[in-house]
């Protein structure tokens, strides 16, 4: 299983951008069943607040309700991921509180990686961070299918 961040969630429906293809091809890859991931609220939450900055409010609140569903069933996360999140966040500096959280929500899940193209991710070790600007994300994705 892989947790997906927000910026994955971001930039497949966005505009022109380097990083669109990588994520709309993970967006797809869990669409068509080929790759099993999920996501927390609380990152289907931050979506929509993003969206709504640069579109309207139906726009992002119809396409977070779609991938509500896409990644369903999405992770709840509860106190013992909390105070993970919280003692990542102490000890690595560059990761944000909210990314530190996910982290630990991923890690306490088990997942086999986190994709994000946030760079903070590379430094904790697990879970994995799969980046969708790195040449080889294609084939690391297919390989956690």
């Amino acid at each position: 299983m892989i947790v997906v961040d927000t910026t994955v969630l971001v930039y497949a429906v966005g505009a022109e951008h380097p990083l669109r293809d990588p994520c709309r091809a993970v967006v797809a890859a869990v669409d068509a069943g080929r790759v099993t991931a999920t996501t927390t609220i609380e990152v289907i939450q931050e979506f929509c607040h993003v969206r709504a900055r640069r579109r309207d409010r139906t726009d992002a609140a119809a396409l977070a309700r779609s991938y509500a569903d896409l990644f369903s069933p999405l992770v709840v996360v509860d106190h013992d991921d909390l105070r993970g999140g919280l003692d990542l966040f102490e000890r690595m500096d560059g990761l944000g509180a909210f990314d530190a959280l996910l982290a630990a929500t991923a890690q306490r899940r088990g997942a086999a990686a986190l994709i994000s193209a946030d760079v903070a991710f590379a430094r904790v070790v697990d879970p994995h961070h799969l980046d969708p600007a790195a040449p080889d994300f294609a084939k690391k994705l297919a390989r956690l299918g």
